[in-house]
Order: C-alpha cells, then structure tokens, then sequence
C-alpha cells in the first residue's frame, strides 16, 4: 500500500513511518515542521519507499494514496499555546482537507486524537463513552476542544459519506525521539536528571498519568486501521498503569543516578488531576494490549536523551 502519514516527522509519526516501511508499504510524510523534525526521518529519506512533502494540512493536499493516518497538530502544551489558532486550525480545517481526499478516493483514514478529550475527568478510569469535563475556553481548549471537533468531523464524514473512519484516542506516551524541549514530563523529568537540574513539578506532584511506551501504542495505531470497517471507534490506546507525577520523578532519579532535586511550581490551569485509560474496548475489538512496562520503557527513553545531549 501507499499510504500518507500527516505530521509523520514528529514523534509519533516517524515511528509509524518505520513499522510501516518495515512491512513492505511505500509512506509518503506531509509535515509542515513546526513540531516535527527532519532529523526523526533522516535514516529514511534515502529510502525509494519514503516520500517527504513539506505541507500544511490546513491547505489541502491532492495525493493519490491507499490509506491516511492523520497525526498532524502540536501535541504538547509549550506548543500548542503558543500558537492556540493555528493549532485549532489544524485539528479541524486539517481534518476536512484530510477526510475531502479520504472521501474522493474511497480509502480509510485513521484519526489521532487524544485523551485530552476527557478533559479533567471527573470518572476513572475513562472509557470511550465518558464525554468528558473540557473548559471550552481555557487555555488548552485549543487542543482539547479543536481534538474533539474532528471527532465529530471524522464520525459526521462517517454518516453522511459513508467514509471508513477510524478513530485512536491515545494516552501519554513516551519513547526515543521526544523532543527534549516539549514541556512533556518524561522529557522533561528525563532531560532535567541527566543534567543534573532542579526537576519541575507542577502542584504537589500527587496528579495521576498513565504512560504508554512509543511501539506498543504503533502497534494498536496499526490494528486499528487494519481491523474491520464496522471497528470506527473511538478506541482509547494507553497503558492502564497510573502513576502520580511525583513518583514518576522520584523513578526518573533513581534510573538515571541524578542528583536533582524536586521542586514544585503552581498548577497550570485545567491541567487533568487523573489521566487513566480503559482499554477494554482495545482488548474485545483489537486483541491488543501494552508490552512494555514503564521501567524498562524508561531505559530505553534516557539512553535516547543521553546520546542526543551529549551531541
């Protein structure tokens, strides 16, 4: 198959680049670069399977392809509220550009959407049909609720088109190839060990995560689009695993031998006091469960970061 990866530069997107290059498919990226790096795809661009566009979804794009994973938009808070209108723009005119060419060429686009959804969940764990506690005009509204508009795009795109859509709607997640400046905490908490920094901790430290490590949430992106047609979702992809966001730094310390010491900073505000998936739908729909468990998923996230800070 030849299939587009929107945002395939970034984190996420170039890992799904190599599992699906792996498997025998040509990928063409559309990344406008704004959060995505050519260094994530640079071991692929000499690749006759792998084509690089530098592109904005918010334009259309006319491309003839078997199947879209639509992963454009800044995804962490440092990026996203720096530029809250173009990230809105994303999500929503993105969409619509992406499904207009997933409906004029009758194939199916996956959509990555987030646990931001759920907002500040008043239930856990959060399952599919909890609709969440969203400020719709707070400061992360233009991730959380631009998410949520092209849920209802992918899911009205479904109904009156007939388009095979398929939506993901994942849980923190970590691995090599963060961007060590995203504001993200195991980034954050990682890079700040190995350099021996205060770690940064908003609030008291006693709000919940769930991480998931980067291959096990590739693999349930990739069962999601291969399943059958009635499977449109959504479906939450995480690690049920919760930890409070003190005792993940506390971890990152110890791993890394560091010396830093714990700080604590005001909450930001409408930051999720409990992030928990159910993956039960995952299970049932998808045979498909997280492998990695964060310990050694963290090895392997601050050998990653000591290679890049030593260049």
């Amino acid at each position: 198959m030849r299939i587009l990866i929107t945002g395939g530069a970034g984190f996420l997107g170039s890992h799904l680049c190599d599992d699906l290059i792996s498997s025998g498919h040509e990928v063409v990226v559309a990344d406008n670069l704004y959060t995505g790096s050519k260094t994530n795809i640079a071991h692929l661009l000499s690749n006759p399977n792998f084509e690089f566009i530098r592109h904005d979804i918010t334009f259309p794009l006319y491309l003839e392809v078997d199947a879209i994973y639509n992963l454009a938009c800044p995804a962490s808070p440092i990026h996203y509220q720096r530029h809250p209108v173009q990230t809105i723009k994303t999500s929503v005119i993105g969409a619509v550009n992406m499904l207009g060419l997933a409906k004029r060429l009758n194939i199916p686009i996956l959509q990555a959407s987030t646990s931001e959804v759920y907002g500040d969940p008043k239930v856990s764990p959060q399952s599919e049909d909890y609709w969440g506690n969203v400020n719709p005009i707070g400061i992360r509204a233009c991730y959380d609720e631009g998410k949520r508009a092209a849920e209802t795009l992918f899911f009205d795109y479904a109904r009156q088109y007939e388009v095979k859509v398929k939506v993901i709607r994942i849980f923190n997640t970590y691995g090599p190839r963060m961007h060590q400046n995203d504001g993200r905490v195991v980034s954050n908490f990682i890079v700040q060990a190995l350099k021996g920094r205060d770690i940064t901790i908003y609030g008291e430290g006693l709000q919940t995560r769930s991480f998931c490590y980067v291959s096990d949430l590739i693999k349930g992106m990739t069962l999601m689009m291969n399943s059958q047609d009635a499977v449109q979702g959504p479906i939450n992809l995480g690690n049920p695993r919760e930890f409070t966001i003190k005792s993940l730094a506390e971890m990152i310390i110890e791993m890394t031998g560091s010396k830093s010491k714990i700080v604590f900073q005001d909450l930001p505000s409408d930051d999720p006091k409990q992030r928990r998936p159910d993956i039960s739908k995952a299970r049932t729909s998808l045979s498909w469960t997280p492998n990695i468990e964060i310990e050694e998923g963290l090895l392997k996230t601050i050998d990653y970061f000591k290679m890049i800070l030593k260049n």
